[in-house]
């Protein structure tokens, strides 16, 4: 799969622009601040419906515009689409596919799929475990689009939640009369039912990940691992043994009502796959507060082409995304990592100066700069 068209209009820096792409490498460079990043947050946009930038859509909106459009036409096999995102800030956000009446955006992901490199993948390993939530939940609607639906169902039904637990602690705060908390009861219903499925997904992709990352950071770092990824899960031991969806509702809906006296106290929902933890190990110890800055850098890098080698596994490979990440990484690293994804259908990297690719990753260029894309002849 590969994108061969890509349409902006009103999209971050660029009031409008058309690039067109070819399978195999495209660098786009420029000096920071002139919109390279921007054409392939695009690209990720049309793939996870989000930036791996920015946590709204308002920063995405050109000043003074009110909606973005971004357009890509992609090509899989024999096959062509053409998928279209209206950012509307504030409102619902549109989407077409093949310019046919309007869809629900979730219904174009998988059409595009990206494993993106970036400077912010460094937080996966030292960041909040909220990074890590995000890794395993973008990859698993990456690998199944359906769970985009079971993720919006249990963010729903979260908030429902957490709104009804918060009214009951303020009211207890402030002496009020005792709330009927019957409907929590509902509520705990629905949040297990939902989350057993996220967690089933996010288990299955954590068994599937370990050996494909753990022979990346192998070739990325000779002899420095072993990896290992272990989840932590706030329902406890118990969900170590659950072997079904069934079994972890139960272990979900049981825990859910042990922690009900410290969520009416707390007014927040204490238990669900919202509160996990991926632990990213290095041999026996956890990366997070133990692992070098280059270890750090091996070990997001290998989580990174562990993804991409599980969506090529599962029949479709997906875009490779480098996001000025090669002017992170010491020489060594540089270069390993270019070998590794130079065979990529396509890749598109993304650089302040064209020192910063790597003579392996031949292909086209693209000089970026003033809101401007032009092709650089060979």
């Amino acid at each position: 799969m590969h994108v061969t068209h890509l349409s902006l209009a009103d999209f971050r820096s660029y009031a409008r622009v058309e690039v067109p792409l070819d399978p195999g490498v495209t660098a786009f460079v420029g000096p920071n601040g002139q919109g390279k990043t921007n054409l392939v947050e695009a690209v990720g946009y049309l793939a996870t419906l989000g930036s791996h930038r920015v946590s709204s859509d308002a920063p995405l909106v050109r000043m003074g515009a009110e909606r973005a459009i971004i357009r890509g036409a992609v090509t899989q096999g024999e096959r062509q689409q053409l998928v279209e995102l209206e950012l509307n800030p504030g409102k619902a956000n549109r989407a077409r596919i093949n310019r046919s009446s309007q869809v629900r955006p979730r219904d174009v992901l998988g059409i595009v799929r990206t494993v993106l490199f970036a400077p912010e993948d460094l937080a996966l390993v030292k960041g909040d475990p909220g990074e890590r939530r995000r890794f395993l939940d973008e990859l698993i609607t990456a690998r199944s689009p359906r769970m985009a639906a079971v993720r919006s169902d249990y963010d729903r039904v979260l908030k429902q939640r957490n709104t009804l637990l918060k009214t009951a602690a303020l009211a207890r705060r402030h002496g009020g009369r005792q709330m009927d908390l019957s409907t929590l009861d509902v509520w705990d219903q629905h949040l297990a039912r939902a989350g057993a499925e996220l967690l089933a997904q996010r288990l299955d992709l954590i068994g599937a990940l370990q050996p494909l990352a753990d022979k990346a950071y192998e070739q990325l770092a000779p002899g420095g691992g072993p990896l290992a990824l272990e989840y932590r899960g706030s329902a406890g031991q118990a969900m170590a043994s659950a072997a079904s969806r069934e079994e972890l509702y139960g272990v979900l809906l049981e825990a859910l009502g042990e922690a009900r006296k410290g969520e009416i106290e707390r007014g927040v929902t204490l238990v669900g796959p919202h509160r996990d933890d991926l632990v990213l190990k290095l041999g026996q110890l956890p990366a997070k507060g133990y692992a070098s800055h280059g270890e750090s850098w091996s070990y997001a890098l290998a989580l990174r082409l562990a993804s991409y080698d599980l969506l090529r596994a599962e029949g479709n490979e997906p875009v490779l995304v480098l996001d000025d990440v090669f002017a992170e990484l010491d020489a060594r690293r540089r270069e390993r990592l270019a070998e590794l994804v130079a065979p990529g259908e396509q890749v598109l990297v993304t650089a302040a100066v064209d020192d910063d690719v790597p003579g392996v990753l031949v292909g086209a260029r693209y000089a970026v700069s003033g809101g401007t894309v032009q092709k650089v002849a060979s």
